[in-house]
C-alpha cells in the first residue's frame, strides 16, 4: 500500500485554520439564497413577465409614436421632456409596484410555506442553522429583489429607446430629440437609489416582519400581519385620541424622505436633483427600522427553530 498517498497534508498553524469555517458560511448562505430562487419562481417569473406586457403595450403603441413626436416638437423643452419620458417612467413604476407585490407574498409564505408542505423536516436535517435560512430568505426582498427589478427595468427601458429610435427613423424622423429628452444613466442611477435605498432597505421592517408572522402563524398570515397593526391603531385612537401609530406606518410605506423626494420630482425634469443616498442611509428613520428588522428575523429564526410542519 502507497502511504504516501493516504498521508494527510500538513499545513503552518493558523495559515488554514480559518479559512475553511469562512468559506463554509458564504457558501451555506449562497447555496441557501440559490434553494430560495430555485422554490420560489415568482421572484423572477412575476418580474419577467411584467417586463414582457410593458414592451408588448408598448410596441403595440409605436404605431402613433411619429405623430406623437411631432405633436412633442410643439412643446416647451420641459413638456418635450415629460412627454417624451412618461412611457419609461410608467415601465420604471410598474416594475417597481410588481417587486413590492412579489416582495410581500414571498415574505408571507416564506416560512409559513415550508411548514405547509412538510418540507421543513427535510430542511432541517441540512446543515443549515435558523439563523442562516431566515438571513437567506430575508435578502431576497432586501437585496435579490430589488437588483433583479433594476436589471429587468433598465433592459425594458433600453429596448423601448431602440425600438423608439427604429420607428422614428422608418418614419423620416430623426431620433436626436428623443435621446436629448431621454438621460437613461441619469435616471439608472435614480432608479436603483430608490428600489435599493426605499424598496429594499427602507422596507427592511416591514419584510421582517412578514417573516416573522409567517413563521409564527398556523393560517391566515395575512390577517395575522395586519389585524394587529389594525388593532392597535384603533385602540389609540379610542383611548388617546391620537394618529401616531398610522402616521407612522404611513411614513414607512411612502418611504420616508427618500420617497416623498422621489414622488414630487419623478423621473422626468432632474433625474439627480433629489438624489442624496448618504444623507438617506444616516437617517435616523433608516437605522431605527434597521434595528427592528434585526429583532423581528431574531424572533423569527427562534419560533423556527421550535416550529415544526402543520
Amino acid at each position: 500500500m502507497n502511504t504516501a498517498s493516504n498521508a494527510v497534508p500538513e499545513y503552518p498553524v493558523g495559515s488554514q485554520a480559518s479559512a475553511p469555517a469562512a468559506m463554509s458560511t458564504a457558501r451555506v448562505f449562497y447555496w441557501s439564497v440559490r434553494r430560495e430562487l430555485w422554490e420560489h419562481r415568482s421572484i423572477y417569473v412575476a418580474p419577467l413577465a411584467v417586463a414582457a406586457l410593458i414592451l408588448a403595450g408598448f410596441f403595440i403603441s409605436t404605431v402613433h409614436l411619429a405623430d406623437r413626436m411631432r405633436a412633442a416638437l410643439a412643446l416647451s423643452p420641459m413638456q418635450q421632456t415629460e412627454a417624451i419620458q412618461q412611457p419609461y417612467t410608467f415601465a420604471a413604476m410598474l416594475m417597481m409596484a410588481s417587486f413590492f407585490i412579489v416582495a410581500l407574498f414571498y415574505s408571507l409564505d416564506a416560512l409559513y410555506g415550508e411548514r405547509r408542505d412538510r418540507s421543513i423536516l427535510f430542511w432541517k436535517s441540512m446543515p443549515v442553522s435558523d439563523l442562516m435560512t431566515v438571513l437567506a430568505k430575508a435578502s431576497v426582498p432586501i437585496l435579490i429583489l430589488p437588483l433583479l427589478t433594476f436589471t429587468l427595468t433598465i433592459t425594458t427601458q433600453g429596448i423601448m429607446a431602440l425600438l423608439s429610435t427604429v420607428v422614428l427613423r422608418a418614419n423620416g424622423l430623426s431620433a436626436a430629440t428623443l435621446w436629448s429628452h431621454l438621460p437613461l444613466p441619469q435616471m439608472s442611477l435614480m432608479l436603483l437609489d430608490h428600489l435599493v435605498g426605499v424598496h429594499g432597505l427602507w422596507y427592511a421592517p416591514i419584510y421582517c416582519w412578514l417573516l416573522l408572522v409567517s413563521a409564527w402563524a398556523r393560517r391566515a398570515p395575512f390577517l395575522w400581519a395586519v389585524l394587529p397593526l389594525f388593532a392597535m391603531g384603533i385602540v389609540e385612537r379610542i383611548a388617546f385620541n391620537t394618529a401616531y401609530l398610522s402616521a407612522l406606518l404611513q411614513y414607512r410605506l411612502l418611504g420616508g424622505p427618500e420617497g416623498m423626494a422621489f414622488d414630487a420630482g419623478s423621473m422626468s425634469t432632474d433625474p439627480l436633483a433629489n438624489l442624496n443616498p448618504v444623507h438617506f442611509l444616516l437617517s435616523p428613520g433608516m437605522w431605527i427600522g434597521f434595528v427592528f428588522a434585526a429583532a423581528f428575523l431574531f424572533a423569527a429564526a427562534r419560533l423556527r427553530r421550535s416550529r415544526g410542519p402543520m
